[in-house]
């Protein structure tokens, strides 16, 4: 009698919450789940979640029949008989757990029990709270059994149970493991799914396929005997193989990483917007939908294209440097790249002195390390680690739609994981001849005919400190005269330099504002050769202008925003100039003059290597020293830019045959759009004209492209002496 005292006096103190709080009718019928937001493609293909817990809860009708019926039979065969807590259940446990020993007889817990869990999880793990919690449990149980129906349960407990690994809810899981929603489970995969719910991590189908097969297979013998699954179709799905189609979505892993950090960068600050407005949006928990403007095919491709591409470069980049790399031999650069790890800084805090905080930064310790070929654990110390990343060439590359500025592609570096940096978003660099065709464009626009002639003759400019630009390969250009045309699509320095005087630098400066460039430009004579830094997204914005009837228009990459319903709270449209930043002419001209850029000019590898036959304009771009290689290609409904470089500034390529713009970053482009040309679903991008020329803008560029100087003219010009003059800077 003591003892049934003893018991009714704890269980009343439980539910009168002397062991902690219950939750009330009302806090129970006002059920609120945190909701992950997710991105989406342009394609409509789901990209990435952000997410305190990767969880998106679905209403009953998107909840196939099978799937509740999978979870009743292997998890609670009398859920529609009992009322929260089966007691019959509960007698069997107790039994063969204290009578008989048994300690794999299971817990009891009906489904609502354990959506009681699921909704109020159990904090400490010893035998007192265990207890009071299974209590609390019971109690919660009924409540809700009063409060729902049967099926209302059923949808709360499917949208909230874990599935292990931060994912939450059959939705979360479905595509996670699937890539299906869980609408279009087939019964297998549900009973693979639903397999898991015993222990996530032992039945795990990608960490442990055997024995998830085994599982999942004991659940359709579950659903035979529960009378939802006929024994013939069970027989036929147990010789199934799993065919999982499994995605992480990892913030760091899966498609377009830099582009998500981006684009949750951008929404993190809309939300602060609209919350000072009066609203109340959580990025990571009000489940709301981002369409974007990316092509999730033309990105997986884009990022196909670019391991391709950088793997090999890599290789030749380290067989170039052999044994001498900086890398390797360069100390002070080594230790200046080590003082700037998070390692170092801490130790540094700590008040260590310098010789102590290197011996313990020599240290071996397992770690893993990155490359090409994939990761590797090896030991290693931080100083390895430094040595082994600082190696490696990065890369930015973006694709946009010229006329709306729509981003289609967006790689901010080669691998997120270990290289969290954005070259497209963060990084400005020297855009080197890149820059060339904005200064001929306001040559142009300042009343210069395209078949003016400049000689390529080297000048030494004695107002600039005898300042000298040369042109890059040893052919002698003393006596030779380029026209505008051949001086820009071969990329000849000492003519880009004599037409920037033309122009006046201030001009070229003014020129380029309008086509949308914001950075503050160096106002010196080198600005000709690209010596300005800019963004990506600048020099994207400037080239959409050449075909977009010479208005720029910004990158953009979020369409909509809407709330779970799909009701739409924010949509956003192209950001364009105002006004046209040249005119008709003059863009007919620069579109002209970059086409035999491709067609027999510095990027002619995109007809010889790649035997690319599209509609293609562009410029390649080498900065001094072999630091940045650039491409920009300009197709009639793409402008793509691509820079490959090293983050390291002090290390450059080791020649100019391998760190040019035509080398190094022209096949981010030529490749990729290779594999566009083989897949006819984007044949209106790659089958895509330019508008025809104006016969009047061919008849201005029809003139030879060379004119030798004349027979007295090099009688008295001394082919091995620098001409000297002074760099006119008024305009």
């Amino acid at each position: 009698m003591a003892t049934l005292v003893m018991i009714f006096a704890f269980l009343l103190s439980v539910r009168m919450g002397f062991w902690g709080q219950l939750p009330s009718n009302q806090e129970l019928s006002t059920l609120h789940y945190n909701r992950a937001s997710e991105v989406y493609s342009a394609d409509s293909v789901l990209i990435g979640k952000y997410y305190l817990n990767d969880q998106q809860p679905i209403p009953f009708e998107d909840i196939p029949e099978q799937v509740k019926n999978a979870l009743i039979a292997i998890e609670d065969e009398r859920f529609y008989e009992h009322s929260g807590i089966d007691y019959r259940s509960l007698m069997r446990v107790a039994v063969k757990t204290i009578a008989m020993q048994d300690q794999s007889s299971g817990g009891g817990s009906t489904l609502t029990q354990q959506l009681a869990k699921n909704l109020y999880p159990r904090k400490e793990r010893n035998n007192t709270n265990l207890v009071v919690d299974k209590v609390k449990e019971m109690i919660i149980a009924k409540r809700l059994e009063n409060l729902f129906t049967k099926d209302e349960i059923l949808v709360h407990y499917l949208n909230t149970v874990s599935f292990g690994g931060n994912t939450f809810g059959i939705e979360s899981a479905a595509l996670k493991f699937f890539n299906t929603p869980t609408r279009q489970l087939t019964v297998e995969e549900t009973a693979t799914l639903i397999g898991m719910l015993k222990a996530t991590h032992s039945y795990n189908p990608r960490l442990f396929p055997k024995k998830s097969i085994a599982r999942r297979n004991l659940v359709l013998a579950s659903m035979v005997k529960n009378g939802f699954l006929d024994s013939i179709e069970k027989d036929s799905l147990l010789a199934l193989p799993l065919n999982l189609d499994y995605r992480e979505f990892d913030h760091d892993m899966g498609l377009a990483p830099y582009f998500r950090e981006e684009v949750r960068k951008k929404m993190r600050n809309w939300c602060q917007l609209e919350n000072e407005r009066g609203a109340n949006y959580n990025l990571y928990t009000s489940g709301l939908k981002i369409y974007t403007t990316l092509d999730s095919k033309m990105q997986a491709l884009a990022e196909e294209t670019m391991a391709e591409h950088m793997a090999s470069l890599q290789k030749r980049l380290e067989q170039s440097y052999g044994k001498n790399a900086p890398w390797l031999k360069n100390k002070d650069l080594i230790h200046k790249m080590v003082k700037r790890t998070p390692a170092y800084q801490k130790l540094k805090k700590l008040g260590w002195d310098e010789s102590r905080i290197m011996d313990s930064l020599k240290i071996k310790k397992s770690m893993n390390l990155g490359d090409w070929t994939g990761e590797k654990t090896v030991k290693a110390s931080t100083i390895d680690s430094v040595q082994h990343y600082m190696k490696f060439l990065n890369t930015g590359s973006l694709s946009v739609d010229p006329n709306t500025g729509a981003v289609k592609t967006w790689i901010g570096g080669i691998d997120y994981r270990h290289f969290k940096y954005d070259h497209i978003a963060h990084s400005k660099r020297q855009v080197g001849s890149t820059f060339k065709p904005i200064v001929y464009t306001a040559a142009l626009e300042k009343g210069l005919s395209p078949c003016t002639y400049f000689s390529a003759e080297e000048v030494a400019y004695e107002n600039l400190k005898g300042w000298s630009p040369s042109n890059s390969g040893e052919k002698d250009e003393a006596y030779l005269n380029y026209s505008m045309e051949m001086a820009l699509s071969h990329s000849v320095n000492t003519v880009a330099v004599k037409v920037l005087e033309k122009s006046g630098i201030n001009s070229v400066i003014e020129q380029a504002k309008k086509m949308g460039i914001a950075s503050e430009l160096p106002r010196q004579p080198s600005l000709a050769l690209g010596t300005g830094e800019l963004y990506v997204t600048e020099l994207s914005q400037a080239y959409t202008s050449y075909v977009n009837d010479g208005v720029a228009v910004a990158p953009f990459f979020i369409e909509t925003i809407t709330n779970q319903n799909d009701s739409i709270l924010a949509h956003f449209t192209p950001k364009k100039t105002k006004n046209r930043a040249f005119s008709k002419e003059t863009g007919e001209i620069m579109l002209e003059m970059m086409k035999s850029t491709i067609d027999q000019g510095t990027a002619s590898r995109i007809r010889t290597t790649y035997n690319l036959k599209n509609e293609i304009a562009g410029k390649t771009g080498t900065t001094q020293n072999n630091k940045d290689a650039w491409f920009v290609a300009i197709t009639p409904k793409l402008v793509h830019v691509s820079w490959v470089g090293l983050d390291n500034h002090e290390i450059g390529f080791k020649n100019t045959s391998l760190g040019q713009g035509a080398n190094a970053a022209l096949p981010l482009f030529a490749i990729w759009y290779q594999k566009l040309n083989a897949r006819s679903k984007y044949n209106r991008i790659t089958q895509a004209r330019f508008p025809k020329t104006d016969s009047s803008v061919l008849e201005l560029l029809d003139c030879e492209p060379i004119k030798r100087d004349g027979f007295f003219k090099r009688l008295f010009k001394n082919p091995n002496k620098k001409r000297v003059k002074k760099f006119r800077t008024k305009e």
